[in-house]
């Protein structure tokens, strides 16, 4: 599964994955406790694979920073919660991802990371982080 059908919805917590379209929205699961709802095109929904974390030179994907995440991790849950402190989750992040744009991202933005990352890994999808990324570099080869 790729981030592409991975969601977030305002106003609900945690994500949801698409499990399918209809003609005014579309059905999703929640991650976190299986439940399925309707959400409409009225919804604010941001698809994760769309996401991207500012940083002082660029814009960086939420998939590599996410897969930053992991490799620190080792693959297992963050050692720090989402309701951790802004200093314990400011300082996580710094290690994460060392020129992000502390201005323009929040503590609530480390802490969606943080508990977006927890549901991924909790759900076995970490492993689409690694076939996005290659997706990716077969697109941008070919365009070559």
């Amino acid at each position: 599964m790729s981030l592409d059908k991975i969601l977030s919805i305002s106003g609900k917590p945690g994500l949801y994955q698409i499990v399918t379209q209809t003609r005014t929205g579309a059905v999703v699961e929640s991650l976190i406790d299986k439940k399925r709802i309707t959400v409409g095109a009225h919804s604010n929904i941001s698809i994760l694979s769309e996401i991207a974390i500012y940083t002082l030179a660029e814009e960086v994907p939420l998939r590599e920073v996410l897969k930053k995440v992991k490799e620190k991790e080792g693959g297992q849950p963050t050692s720090i919660s989402h309701k951790d402190s802004k200093d314990t989750l400011e300082e996580f992040f710094f290690e994460v991802l060392p020129d992000y744009d502390e201005d323009r991202v929040y503590p609530s933005d480390i802490k969606k990371v943080v508990q977006w990352y927890n549901l991924l890994q909790k759900n076995d999808l970490l492993d689409s982080l690694e076939e996005s990324s290659k997706e990716d570099k077969t697109t941008s080869d070919e365009e070559e």
